[in-house]
């Protein structure tokens, strides 16, 4: 019997290895019908599919587990803003996994774009790079982000710390990314993300855990008249209650 076992995920093992790298070719492969240079207007559901799908076989081969709570307060009816804070360059990765379904676009710097195979699927999936270097530019990212929430093409999820923060608490936020919500007149829906940083420090020899907790929502009137730095300042002490 224990010879039989040892036969059974031996083969299991060896068909892994073997999938892996076929299913990255095939993504390579369909990565190159994507044009870089278009900007695209409507989501794909192939390619939102091989995002959502490829990460997930990622998430179990590096053992990383995700708990998400608080899926019920995301809106039903609307289209909507998220944002989160930012400790990993695998937030992103573990949130447009563990909410497949949510449509997530993500406003991300450009070098993210020139990743092999992903920097071509996230494009056709809506992501936005963003100017940080040039506030006009940037507004112009704002401004397409807010048009796709208006036309109800997909919800966008936005770190308004701008970059990865290694430290415990929060950075200063980019009042820019509450206008989106504004312009769009939806609503902004606030989560944070925890365990993402450990999950380098962890690999391979240790499993991680990662937490993702929708907290709450600012509804569109709510936010209408504010300001934004009146909003981060919402947003922030949801956030800190959490983190």
């Amino acid at each position: 019997m224990g010879t039989v076992i040892f036969w059974i995920i031996f083969w299991i093992v060896i068909a892994v290895l073997a999938f892996c790298p076929l299913y990255f070719i095939f993504l390579f492969i369909v990565g190159l019908f994507v044009d870089m240079n278009k900007e695209y207007e409507h989501d794909s559901k192939f390619f939102r599919f091989l995002l959502t799908n490829s990460t997930a076989v990622a998430a179990k081969l590096i053992r990383i587990r995700v708990k998400v709570t608080g899926r019920e307060l995301l809106p039903k009816d609307t289209r909507y803003l998220l944002v989160c804070n930012h400790r990993s360059k695998f937030d992103p990765i573990l949130t447009w996994y563990a909410f497949g379904k949510e449509q997530l676009s993500f406003i991300s710097k450009p070098e993210n774009f020139k990743v092999p195979v992903y920097g071509r699927i996230i494009h056709r999936c809506l992501f936005m790079a963003i100017d940080r270097e040039n506030p006009r530019n940037a507004m112009k990212t704002v401004n397409r982000a807010a048009d796709l929430l208006k036309r109800g093409e997909v919800n966008v999820a936005v770190y308004p710390e701008g970059r990865r923060n290694y430290d415990e608490g929060l950075l200063p936020f980019h009042g820019a990314m509450f206008k989106i919500a504004q312009k769009a007149n939806v609503p902004i829906v606030v989560m944070t993300a925890k365990g993402t940083y450990e999950i380098q420090k962890n690999f391979p020899l240790h499993r991680s855990h990662v937490e993702l907790d929708v907290l709450g929502v600012l509804s569109a009137e709510e936010i209408k008249g504010m300001k934004t730095t009146a909003i981060g300042e919402r947003v922030a002490g949801i956030m800190n209650k959490n983190l």
